[in-house]
């Protein structure tokens, strides 16, 4: 299963505030590696932890070529409205360089902890598909939007500013009904390994894509991005050639190396398995 999507590679990046300057610093030596992404994982409530949209938006102002995302962002505790604009207005300020990671919630007790709702796993499904639907409206520069929804409304709102480019929706999806969502309305997939198990990736893919083709979407449309551990070059080929992921998502340790040798590796190999199908 290959959908024929350029291959990309991102840094996940700690956001380490007990050291100040070394994610900024990591962040300027990933852009310098030719890192097509920076992601940066959202726990408003880890007291160790940098803001996540203060931190993008440094490593933005810092950088030149590499794209910023939430990877990925906690909606309970971002509402929508809101998140689309700090979106938006890093996009502008960057020069299109922002892509937006959403996750449904976890850890409730420390969502709690922090004034945010609690919300049953059913219940934040349904709050994330509302939340892809305000924050697109957002996105449209439209004046007086309107939006009646369970958990979010807009009542009479003007959007904007309008993002720099068609900044990208991913969705940090494993089950049956988030994967289904991120066929009908996303505009890319994110899990990590580790929590997505191999044997699942298939199946995962296949509920993607029903669900895309059922909203006359176009399944190879949607980006496969998926955060990973240390793989070998051979090993990440084949979730590209096998699994479908165009987009890997790597730690801090051995950047330079991985830059270096891995990453031109791996394309050589996906287009040598392309080339021979």
């Amino acid at each position: 299963m290959d959908y024929g999507r350029p291959i990309r590679f991102g840094c996940f990046l700690i956001p380490d505030a007990t050291v100040p300057l070394r994610a900024l610093e990591v962040a300027t030596q990933a852009d310098d590696l030719g890192f097509d992404l920076i992601g940066v994982q959202d726990h408003p409530y880890q007291r160790r932890f940098f803001d996540a949209w203060t931190l993008l938006t440094a490593i933005a102002m810092r950088t030149k070529h590499v794209t910023v995302f939430p990877d990925v962002a906690n909606l309970p505790l971002r509402p929508p409205a809101v998140l689309a604009k700090a979106a938006a207005s890093l996009d502008v300020l960057s020069g299109g360089r922002v892509e937006l990671g959403l996750g449904a919630g976890a850890i409730w007790d420390a969502i709690k902890a922090m004034g945010g709702p609690v919300r049953k796993p059913g219940e934040s499904v349904s709050a994330l598909e509302e939340a892809i639907q305000v924050i697109r409206l957002m996105w449209s520069g439209e004046r007086g939007v309107r939006f009646d929804g369970r958990f979010y409304q807009l009542a009479g709102v003007h959007g904007g500013p309008v993002p720099a480019h068609p900044i990208g929706i991913w969705l940090g999806a494993y089950k049956p009904r988030m994967l289904a969502l991120v066929g009908r309305l996303a505009d890319g997939w994110v899990p990590s390994l580790g929590y997505l198990k191999p044997q699942d990736i298939d199946a995962a893919n296949e509920r993607i894509d029903e669900a895309a083709a059922a909203a006359e979407r176009d399944p190879s449309g949607i980006r496969r991005v998926v955060n990973v551990g240390p793989l070998s070059a051979d090993e990440l080929a084949s979730l590209a050639l096998e699994h479908g992921f165009d987009t890997f998502i790597v730690g801090e340790a051995g950047m330079e190396r991985f830059a270096a040798e891995v990453a031109p590796t791996v394309r050589e190999l996906v287009a040598a398995g392309r080339a021979a199908r």
